[in-house]
């Protein structure tokens, strides 16, 4: 009687999504720090943390949408908007930091759900829509502030954008890993993060299954942002300044990350541990190219070369595993 086939436990190891962009990780990691010791001083790991933090919410909120086979083009400007909405009250009206991080956060979930409806009722490419947003939400914000930066942010946010909570680890470290652990729950542990999925892998199904996918696309869209908005204060309190220009540039970042880290474009497979180490090969290589004077355009040729060494990574995978599982339904 044939045996059922099973992958053994190296080879399961190897196949979970985090491994390939944790070893590249490390050794860049160790190979920078060998030409340049300075790498791992405790100041550029301050800095290279809160790159890194700031950098994986960012993801984070690209990977909820991956996550149902969208993209959000729009991802940049809700943070910026909120960026500046946040410290535009406090510094105009003199508004509590707490209740302005509330609505600062209530304006992300706003603007996502609103991209998130349209999309749902309409059934316009996600593409189209937050493209639109992208230029709805920068415009609102160049409005507002009329391209000048606010100045006011209180010295308590400051602090928090500068103090380490653990040695050269700064505090930007913990939304973090709180956004971190709340994502990753999220898709592993409730029924709106296996509704993503399901609704990413096979729209069709998913719906004869009983899931709703207009709800579904609003929530992951409200989801994505809430992250959005969470990296735009914490650059606020990193920056010490409310910059009309927050969001601008994180684009590639977002998409970037989540792809090196085994999410599937097409949606219904994602990888927080994935995505981080992604972040952590972005920031290792920009971090690097500063540390060696390197022209920075050589970050996007970089970044873009990463994309597609990704991509065909996962379809190896995929092929390999798909090959193994056909040879052992044969044996």
């Amino acid at each position: 009687m044939a045996q059922p086939f099973a992958l053994g436990p190296t080879a399961r190891l190897f196949d979970n999504d985090w491994i390939g962009p944790c070893i590249v990780s490390l050794i860049a990691i160790l190979a920078i720090s060998w030409f340049q010791p300075a790498f791992l001083s405790s100041f550029n790991i301050f800095v290279l943390s809160s790159a890194i933090a700031v950098n994986m919410v960012i993801a984070l909120g690209q990977l909820v949408i991956i996550g149902i086979g969208q993209m959000n083009l729009a991802l940049g400007s809700i943070g910026g908007l909120v960026a500046i909405s946040f410290v535009g009250v406090m510094e105009k009206f003199g508004i509590p930091v707490p209740i302005a991080l509330a609505f600062a956060l209530g304006i992300g979930v706003l603007m996502g759900m609103a991209s998130g409806y349209i999309i749902a009722r309409t059934m316009i490419s996600a593409f189209i829509i937050t493209l639109a947003g992208l230029q709805i939400f920068k415009g609102i914000n160049l409005g507002i502030t009329q391209a000048q930066p606010f100045y006011g942010v209180p010295d308590g946010v400051k602090a928090f954008g500068q103090a380490s909570v653990l040695g050269p680890l700064p505090w930007l470290l913990v939304p973090m890993l709180l956004a971190s652990a709340g994502v990753w729950y999220m898709f592993n542990r409730l029924r709106i993060g296996r509704h993503i999925l399901a609704l990413g892998a096979n729209p069709h199904a998913a719906e004869l299954s009983g899931i709703d996918p207009k709800v579904t696309i609003i929530w992951a869209h409200a989801v994505s942002g809430l992250l959005a908005a969470t990296a735009g204060v914490m650059l606020v309190a990193k920056l010490q300044i409310g910059q009309p220009t927050i969001g601008d540039d994180w684009l590639i970042t977002s998409f970037a990350a989540p792809v090196i880290g085994g999410a599937v474009l097409s949606g219904g497979r994602v990888s927080v541990g994935g995505t981080f180490f992604g972040v952590v090969i972005i920031a290792v290589i920009t971090q690097a190219l500063v540390i060696f004077n390197i022209d920075p355009f050589a970050v996007q040729i970089v970044l873009g070369a990463l994309i597609l060494w990704a991509v065909g990574i996962n379809r190896l995978r995929e092929v390999r595993i798909a090959k193994l599982q056909s040879m052992g339904a044969k044996t």
